[in-house]
């Protein structure tokens, strides 16, 4: 099944040549957490902070369906 991966900032590097800007489409087998997928993409886990699933927070156990939208964000800093 098929899902979008949306990787933010510095995370943009994990993304494969093939992405269309922040963001590319992966395939996953049926019960792919999304955990699963960013580990799948080598994103470790200290790189990221907060979780979307379809614009929804998300904590990372949650299992994927045919067109689920991900996103993630690294942790950020500033004053």
């Amino acid at each position: 099944m098929k899902i979008e991966l949306r990787l933010y900032a510095s995370l943009g590097r994990y993304l494969p040549e093939e992405k269309e800007g922040n963001s590319c489409i992966a395939e996953v087998e049926p019960g792919t957490t999304i955990r699963e997928l960013l580990l799948r993409f080598h994103i470790p886990p200290e790189a990221r902070k907060i979780i979307f699933l379809n614009g929804i927070h998300a904590q990372g156990d949650e299992v994927l369906k045919e067109g689920d939208r991900v996103g993630a964000f690294p942790p950020v800093a500033g004053g």
